[in-house]
């Protein structure tokens, strides 16, 4: 690959690492913002619906206008909201007669910046001239699980060091890295993602398409598989670990994360001889079997066990489903990724609101609500069977 277009791709890597930043660093300040500002906690955590409600609206009009602008220009305008929603949390705050709509304004502004990477970073990685796309998408994702581990560990350290009262210029120090990879993005190259020669697919073909609506029910089913666990992820380390709730809030995410970027990194350094689709098949089988163990074992630290099972087994459903849909829609474009990263949000969002729903009707039994979300993986295997009849289907009309 081309020297220039691999600073193309680091930079790629550090986009989805503040994309980790801007998810994951805020919600290590809830408490202190409750006890700074006597915010109440349920305002608080409202925050974490706007976070995602606003990256849901980007990646759905992003198809307006991405294409417009080019990919260029979206890029530095997404690091460049992520920057400033990052550095207004460290000043608006402390200038606005209510404290919380200094830090709700912040995170609006961060979202945008998060939303736009969803949408451009996967497209913009898939242009580049890479040998294999398909371990390239992964290894690009696993950015974001290590980003996200970066960013709690290095963050409990700066606490642990000069006190969480120095918040604020963490979270400027943080706003460093967007600023800095948003200059990277003026100067490395982007090539086009529609191969030469061709149009993108106008957005009514492409919904027309049988294959789309299978790529999109793979994406919500990657979104669902992950978070269904993922948000419970510090439940399962207090009981397993027998530790409180802030260690818990450490460790369990933590873990996950380091499981779903071990799975992305390892098939992204030998995905050459592992076919995508079975790849995909043999985990979404671990995923189901890791929702049991976590759901029917009587044991605590095997639920914990469970849980790391299972960010190993979804690390690839998200970054695989780019790599076959773009394969298989070369001319999707920019809609195709941006609707793929809203089915996948939505899938994030429904994934553990489902398994609180039904965890609360069974008298808040979240073993339960673990064991009905087993429909996320099997939905996720069938997708792969409707895919699999489909390809077929067209490569026979073709003759």
């Amino acid at each position: 690959m081309d020297r220039e277009y691999q600073k193309t791709v680091y930079a790629c890597f550090v986009g989805y690492i503040v994309q980790a930043i801007v998810n994951n660093f805020v919600p290590l300040l809830f408490l202190t913002f409750h006890r700074t500002y006597g915010i109440p906690l349920a305002r608080i955590t409202f925050l974490v619906t706007i976070n995602f409600a606003v990256q849901l609206l980007v990646d759905l009009v992003s198809i307006s206008f991405v294409d417009r602008i080019g990919y260029r220009a979206a890029m530095i305008l997404a690091h460049l909201t992520a920057a400033l929603g990052l550095i207004s949390l460290a000043v608006l705050p402390g200038l606005m007669p209510d404290p919380f709509i200094g830090i709700l304004l912040s995170a609006v502004l961060y979202a945008i910046g998060g939303g736009l990477l969803e949408v451009v970073v996967s497209p913009v990685m898939e242009a580049c001239p890479t040998p294999n796309k398909e371990t390239a998408m992964s290894l690009l994702h696993s950015f974001y699980c290590w980003g996200h581990v970066g960013v709690v560990l290095i963050s409990t350290i700066f606490f642990a060091v000069f006190g969480i009262a120095n918040w604020r210029v963490m979270a400027v120090l943080w706003a460093i890295v967007p600023l800095v990879n948003m200059f990277v993005f003026t100067r490395v190259p982007i090539a086009d993602l529609v191969p030469e020669g061709e149009t993108a697919m106008p957005l009514g073909t492409l919904l027309k398409q049988r294959l789309f609506w299978i790529f999109l029910l793979l994406m919500i089913c990657a979104g669902a598989c992950e978070q269904a666990v993922s948000q419970w992820a510090s439940t399962f380390a207090e009981q397993g670990l027998g530790v409180g709730k802030t260690v818990g809030d450490l460790a369990g995410p933590m873990f996950f994360a380091i499981t779903m970027g071990t799975s992305r990194a390892l098939y992204g350094k030998y995905g050459e001889r592992l076919p995508l689709k079975r790849f995909i098949a043999g985990s979404g089988v671990l995923c189901l079997i890791s929702y049991l163990v976590i759901s029917l074992s009587p044991i605590p630290a095997l639920g914990l066990i469970g849980c790391g099972i299972c960010g190993f087994s979804v690390g690839i459903f998200w970054p695989g489903t780019f790599s076959l849909a773009s394969a298989s829609m070369p001319t999707g474009g920019t809609a195709l990724f941006a609707l793929l990263a809203l089915g996948g949000d939505v899938g994030c969002s429904g994934g553990p609101t489902f398994v609180g729903l039904v965890s609360a009707a069974f008298g808040d039994d979240l073993r339960r609500g673990i064991l009905c979300a087993i429909i996320f993986p099997i939905l996720l295997l069938i997708g792969l069977a409707l895919h699999a009849r489909e390809k077929n289907r067209q490569e026979s009309s073709a003759y």
